[in-house]
């Protein structure tokens, strides 16, 4: 899956000393490591840039524990048993298929093979023929096919789109061996938007998701990109999409945080006003997720790719200390949006850290002040 970006300079008090806003989703300039004005991450915490864990936006022991045991040993089993294991209907296990995809289609980006050697991710192809009525292993090759598609072709060409028509029919079959399961489904909508499905196409693929997991949040972030200008939409669809999803959220859920995915997708390349951080559109977006943050279960499988997304609105707007708030609960894993965009992730998201640090302390903000 793809992985998928503001001239203008932001006047700051003190010791936050003029970071530069270069692009919608660009860099921020700030001040050097060691800098008598820089503020220090470590004195909260914080864990050091070098051991943010980019794999992932938040804790899962038990996936990374098998990741280790079937990269290891190349013996799949571990992740066909805690997939089995996983509940159907939930986002973990969307985010699992994910998980394992990618690191097959990692291995085997690391490991072409040869006439002496055997090509990385031979794990998934052992499953898939070892287990061809897995559905567990149905569905990652689905999503590893996909994600192959995106990492190692062009859209529009014809390799891009061989690949991603195998990708359809390996989604078919896995939907096939698990009738309930929404996750072949939602992998199809990344061929959707690649084979360019028409708008009544992708609407009959929509349906047969919401006909299984009608709030599921990973479902909606993937089905918003469909809709966005840059694909077979527009800002004003993409809007909508994410509006109504928002309106019927059912209490609890994050699904009120979709209008903010929807601002991130749309950031002008350039914008030179100044205050377009904390314009009423965007501020009306952080306050939806912001609701859905505090509305939400602790152990939500998206609530961190939520508060990812809020460190980056917030600290453009220089919400310093909700910034914190934020940081607090996800500091240590960087694998979401914004962070994945930058080819440094771990890099990005500790200058937007530093960054509200600074802007934490500048306005009279320490450790002590700092709820955990």
């Amino acid at each position: 899956m793809e992985i998928l970006w503001v001239l203008a300079a932001v006047a700051m008090l003190g010791v936050v000393l003029l970071p530069f806003l270069r692009r919608g989703r660009g860099v921020i300039e700030q001040v050097p490591p060691g800098h008598p004005d820089a503020a220090d991450p470590a004195d909260y915490g914080f864990v050091r840039e070098e051991e943010l864990d980019v794999r992932m936006p938040g804790p899962d022991q038990d996936l990374l524990d098998v990741l280790d045991l079937v990269q290891r040993t190349q013996d799949y089993r571990a992740a066909a048993q805690l997939l089995a294991g996983t509940e159907t209907e939930g986002e973990l296990r969307w985010q699992r298929v994910q998980a394992f995809a990618g690191a097959a289609a990692l291995e085997l980006q690391q490991r072409p093979g040869g006439v002496h050697e055997t090509p990385g991710g031979q794990w998934l192809r052992v499953w898939r023929a070892e287990a061809p009525k897995d559905p567990g292993g149905a569905a990652v090759h689905a999503e590893f096919l996909v994600q192959q598609a995106w990492r190692t072709a062009t859209p529009g060409t014809d390799e891009f789109r061989i690949i991603m028509e195998e990708a359809r029919e390996s989604c078919g079959q896995a939907a096939l061996l698990a009738p309930g399961d929404p996750v072949p489904y939602i992998a199809e909508l990344a061929v959707a938007r690649g084979l360019g499905y028409s708008q009544g196409e992708f609407e009959q693929l929509w349906l047969k998701i919401l006909d299984r997991a009608p709030a599921h949040m990973g479902a909606h972030l993937a089905a918003l990109h469909y809709w966005c200008e840059k694909w077979h939409g527009s800002r004003e669809l993409a809007t909508r999409f994410a509006e109504a999803a928002a309106a019927r959220a059912p209490r609890g859920s994050l699904l009120a945080a979709m209008p903010l995915f929807a601002v991130f997708e749309h950031l002008p390349e350039v914008n030179l006003v100044r205050g377009f951080y904390q314009s009423e559109v965007v501020t009306k977006a952080i306050h939806g997720a912001l609701h859905a943050v505090h509305s939400a279960r602790p152990d939500d499988p998206m609530l961190a790719h939520v508060r990812h997304l809020l460190v980056f609105f917030l600290v453009r707007s220089e919400r310093w200390a909700e910034a914190m708030e934020q940081l607090v609960h996800i500091d240590g894993h960087v694998g979401a949006l914004p962070w994945i965009l930058s080819p440094d992730p771990a890099a990005e998201f500790a200058v937007y850290r530093a960054l509200a640090v600074a802007g934490y302390e500048a306005n009279g903000g320490s450790p002590a002040t700092l709820p955990h």
